[in-house]
């Protein structure tokens, strides 16, 4: 199964909806209040001062919505799309319209397709981060900073109150973040036969100073992109325990004296270690010692952590 994503070209006001469409957002309402927990969750809608609020997440049950001719049908109605994906191929299931940040709704549909497996033989360890979002054993880095780089031009238009261009460069942001993540993930599931990740915990960070950092790099959206899309193409996902990886030297498997540590360390992009000489990149060393741990976890017979 895969989920397509298609933006809708026009746009359609006072659209309204059938009682099947109200039973499912019933439903998704009561298990995401079990989800979370709470007697009350907030929605987002489309526009809040309005006196109708529209939701902006529509869903629909499969056979709910028919495609032809380059349109969507549903209740009625037609919608024409950008398809990028040759949708006359596929058989529509169950799916949904939803509604973006700068008001454009697109298509999301799940499709049955065939995966193929990963030819990959090789296998690596990926150290999360904030200087990088995640660098793999094999040098490999996954750049961040996205929130950075756009924050002076989305601090004039905030300041400027043009809140359409504070929207379009937060979808730029966001657009760009995920087709990097998309990229960087489907290389390494392709090449490799089993990737084990760090198991860095954000909701932790987000509580310092370096929460604007640890959002930017996106570590939730990385790893879950990579055990789908591992567990799709039929290979090794593994979160290891990653204490102590940067002060462990890769080389000869102790903690020199040498290596960085504490804050202060945090300023040490390459080390020696005293003990074996071996030179390092501490991100790098890193991640080979997370593929060490998670090869020795599954010769050890150990799934989970």
């Amino acid at each position: 199964m895969k989920t397509l994503k298609l933006r809708i070209k026009d746009k359609h006001a006072g659209v309204q909806v059938g009682s099947a469409t109200v039973q499912l957002v019933c439903e998704e309402y009561a298990t995401r209040r079990k989800q979370f927990k709470k007697s009350r969750l907030n929605w987002r809608v489309s526009n809040p001062k309005s006196a109708k609020h529209s939701l902006g997440w529509v869903p629909f049950k499969a056979g709910g919505a028919k495609y032809k001719a380059g349109q969507i049908a549903f209740l009625g109605y037609k919608f024409g799309l950008w398809d990028s994906y040759g949708l006359s191929r596929f058989d529509l299931r169950a799916g949904s319209f939803s509604q973006d940040a700068r008001g454009r709704w697109y298509l999301n549909v799940c499709v049955k397709v065939g995966v193929p497996k990963s030819e990959g033989v090789g296998s690596v360890g990926i150290d999360l981060g904030l200087k990088t979002a995640a660098t793999c054993s094999d040098g490999e880095e996954l750049a961040s900073g996205l929130y950075r780089k756009h924050e002076g031009a989305l601090g004039i238009a905030q300041r400027a109150g043009k809140k359409n261009r504070v929207r379009a460069i937060h979808a730029k942001i966001a657009n760009t973040r995920k087709d990097a993540m998309h990229k960087f993930s489907t290389g390494l599931v392709a090449r490799n036969a089993a990737i084990f990740v760090g198991n860095v915990q954000a909701g932790a960070m987000v509580k310092t100073t370096m929460a604007k950092s640890t959002l930017d790099a996106g570590w939730s959206m990385l790893k879950t992109m990579l055990e789908y899309k591992s567990h799709q193409a039929g290979i090794v996902f593994e979160e290891v325990n990653e204490a102590y990886t940067t002060q462990t030297c890769s080389g000869c498997g102790v903690i020199p004296a040498s290596s960085p540590k504490g804050r202060t360390g945090l300023r040490m992009r390459r080390w020696t270690c005293c003990e074996c000489g071996a030179e390092h990149h501490r991100d790098v060393n890193a991640a080979r010692n997370i593929a060490a741990r998670g090869h020795a976890r599954r010769a050890g017979g150990i799934p989970v952590l």
